[in-house]
């Protein structure tokens, strides 16, 4: 297997909500865009939340908007070995510095992991002395939840830390 690097985060000293996701999948690591695949929730999610045309936008429109209400995106892990884009195939997976990351990030207030592959590494955001949330993943594969359901969730947690 080849053993493949993660994107770099979207964060800076204004950002005071972190989503984590596990690892990009294989449509974005080609765009090299975070959430990348077309069937991914996640812009639709933030654009219906934010009543922006997030899904259409360009993406340095989408990172715009992130900047400019707070929100941060990563990822849990930095590097792994993966065919194909599932979670359940990650292999030798080596963790993100999320403590760096909290340090340049002097506004955080709490990190909201996207998905069960990475709100299982809670213990290490949960060190870090901010509230973890546990949201619904935005992937396709997480075809138990509806788009309904999956904003809804995503919609408490944003709302709660003023990035809505």
């Amino acid at each position: 297997m080849t053993r493949l690097t993660g994107l770099p985060p979207i964060a800076d000293a204004g950002t005071r909500l972190l989503v984590l996701g596990s690892f990009p999948g294989v449509a974005s690591l080609r765009a090299q865009q975070y959430y990348g695949h077309p069937q991914n929730a996640f812009w639709k999610i933030l654009g219906a939340v934010w009543g922006l045309p997030l899904a259409q936008a360009a993406y340095a429109e989408r990172v715009a908007a992130l900047h400019a209400r707070g929100l941060g995106v990563w990822d849990v892990y930095a590097s792994c070995e993966r065919e194909g884009s599932l979670d359940a195939d990650i292999r030798g997976a080596t963790l993100n510095d999320l403590a760096a990351l909290r340090a340049a990030c002097p506004r955080l207030e709490a990190i909201a992991h996207n998905g069960g592959e990475s709100y299982r590494h809670a213990r290490h955001t949960r060190a870090l002395g901010l509230p973890v949330h546990r949201l619904p993943s935005t992937s396709p594969a997480n075809a138990g939840w509806s788009f309904e359901r999956k904003l809804e969730a995503w919609r408490g947690v944003l709302l709660a830390h003023s990035v809505a």
